[in-house]
């Protein structure tokens, strides 16, 4: 459920890393997300708390397509979906037979899936982004300039122009891993996977 609201709303260890100031840093990071309209991946998530326990483990699928447009399936025993219309984003738990319906916040610095699926084009009035890259890799620090936050740092990772991985950390320094793989980009995503029936019976939340 953490990541779920983290999302509406290890940092690779690079040698010979260079840094990059502010404004190269904001190009890059700009042209690297805007140039993918459509994503999809699997995606393997852990989430440690500051001492290093593992308190979860979780894998799934994801597809984004811009603008605004988000589908999240955490599978197994944590099993979760939330889905983005580009409206209104909605969070099933099926566990709870329960749907959760409210407004996108479309604030960058609020919803790090934004990142990949919406209008990244003002990110620096959201961000203090920094970077750092070797020949084939680079990586993004982000640190929202609002308070307003569940996470203190944004940590975003690309190889060969293509997303590795995303590390949140919160302000008690509490770990969320994510990392991509068979991620495909720019192919068409049907429309209806950003589009949820809430089934028959269940609960609904308006937030």
């Amino acid at each position: 459920m953490r990541l779920i609201r983290m999302l509406l709303l290890p940092a690779l260890a690079l040698t010979a890393a260079s840094a990059h100031a502010d404004p190269a840093s904001v190009a890059s990071l700009t042209n690297l997300l805007d140039k993918s309209k459509t994503l999809t991946a699997r995606f393997s998530q852990l989430t440690l708390d500051a001492g290093g326990t593992q308190l979860q483990q979780t894998e799934g699928e994801m597809a984004v397509q811009r603008p605004g447009l988000f589908y999240w399936h955490t599978e197994g025993k944590a099993e979760q979906t939330i889905v983005s219309d580009g409206q209104k984003v909605t969070l099933w738990d099926p566990d709870l037979e329960q749907a959760t319906i409210k407004k996108l916040d479309p604030r960058l610095n609020q919803t790090p899936a934004l990142l990949l699926s919406g209008d990244v084009s003002k990110i620096n009035d959201s961000f203090e982004i920094t970077s750092k890259q070797t020949s084939n890799v680079i990586e993004f620090t982000l640190k929202p300039k609002s308070k307003d936050t569940l996470f203190d740092t944004l940590n975003l990772s690309f190889g060969n122009g293509v997303i590795n991985n995303m590390r949140l950390i919160d302000s008690v320094g509490q770990r969320t891993d994510i990392l991509f793989s068979g991620v495909k980009a720019n192919e068409p995503v049907p429309a209806s996977k950003f589009k949820f029936d809430i089934p028959k019976g269940a609960d609904v939340i308006q937030e």
